[in-house]
């Protein structure tokens, strides 16, 4: 039988797939047959004619689980599902079998298995299937992620402890993650005295860096379906600004800052036509990654060939406010992609001095 790791998360947005990706990487260095499974898929995809989650594409593109991949999504939950659920219309039952027999065919592939549960870990009890429900059907112990304070992890964690304590399922690590850098220490010291007294161990995960936490202009196209002119070579920059250019032309630039992203309506000509001017000067050319365009007005033809005379990457939209703009990237949650090459080489990279991986498998030895 394989050994099994499953990770959960006291919420969104707090990286276990960042975590997954880590994990997965170390354990192929010390086991020869490594699995993947998300076995409640939320976020669907096609992937080589399959209908699966998200993040079993990305595992399956990055390391090669093209021959797990039927086994890798087992349940997929539609936007439609919760509703179907309460009209007696999806079998819990059936969906349970799902995973069981995925979860079976991987065990006899695999020597380690990583679980990644879907959002926080009550998601799925629509269905019977929550984090901790699908845990105790798979014999999982638990490595649960949390984010990166003191008080509302140590909340966190207590109020979906009882969760898991519920289904009788051990936790065995608690990983705080977006640990800012100057607080590490002492972040780690206070959460070790606050647990002295659990069975379970904290390990710290990756400090917050903007680099692995904030979306490529790649991401921003594709959240908002745009197309990408000018410069398509930087479409896969790192934005680690949204700036609305709203004030003054003047005032706009005098706050820009590294590589920002400027929401700028098609009626602004001035500070169009001085932003793509200053893009072309490399003292400058850092600070913009590029332009957001809303607007129905027409751009003017001599600010539009200024515009691509510059080669500035813009997107151009007449169907979007700009408020709605700025919300929609703001509300959008970053998922790793596998086309996001130079994150994915950083992340295993910063995995191999951050985690000793070998501590942390011998925490969920029977």
């Amino acid at each position: 039988m394989a050994k099994k790791l499953f990770i959960a998360a006291t919420g969104q947005d707090i990286g276990k797939t960042t975590a997954s990706l880590s994990l997965v990487h170390l354990a192929k260095k010390k086991y020869r047959r490594v699995g993947f499974i998300k076995p409640l898929g939320p976020k669907v995809t096609e992937y080589k004619g399959l209908t699966v989650d998200k993040d079993a594409a990305l595992m399956c593109q990055v390391f090669n689980m093209g021959h797990n991949l039927p086994y890798m999504s087992p349940v997929i939950i539609h936007p439609d599902s919760t509703r179907k659920a309460l009209n007696g219309e999806l079998d819990s039952q059936e969906l349970e079998k799902m995973i069981l027999q995925a979860g079976e065919i991987l065990d006899k592939k695999c020597d380690f298995i990583i679980i990644e549960g879907s959002g926080h870990p009550g998601v799925g009890s629509v269905v019977n299937l929550s984090n901790a429900r699908i845990a105790k059907l798979l014999g999982a112990k638990i490595l649960m992620i949390t984010g990166g304070g003191i008080g509302n992890v140590i909340d966190n964690v207590y109020m979906n402890k009882a969760l898991f304590e519920k289904e009788g399922v051990e936790i065995r690590a608690v990983m705080p993650n977006k640990i800012l850098p100057e607080k590490r220490e002492s972040t780690l010291e206070y959460l070790e005295k606050a647990f002295a007294g659990e069975s379970f161990t904290v390990v710290g995960g990756f400090n917050y860096q903007p680099v692995l936490a904030n979306p490529t202009l790649n991401r921003i196209a594709s959240i908002l379906d745009l197309e990408i002119h000018g410069n398509k070579r930087d479409a896969k920059r790192i934005i680690h600004y949204l700036q609305i250019g709203a004030p003054s032309t003047q005032r706009v630039t005098e706050l820009l800052r590294e590589d920002t992203l400027l929401i700028v309506t098609s009626s602004r000509d001035e500070l169009l036509v001085t932003l793509s001017n200053m893009y072309q000067i490399p003292a400058y050319r850092h600070k913009i990654v590029g332009l957001l365009i809303p607007g129905i007005h027409k751009i003017s033809d001599i600010t539009q060939q200024i515009i691509d005379r510059s080669n500035i990457p813009y997107l151009r939209t007449t169907s979007h406010t700009t408020g709605k703009l700025y919300r929609t990237i703001n509300e959008d949650v970053y998922k790793l992609q596998a086309e996001d090459k130079e994150k994915i080489d950083m992340i295993k990279k910063l995995s191999e001095t951050r985690f000793d991986f070998d501590k942390l498998d011998a925490l969920f030895d029977d």
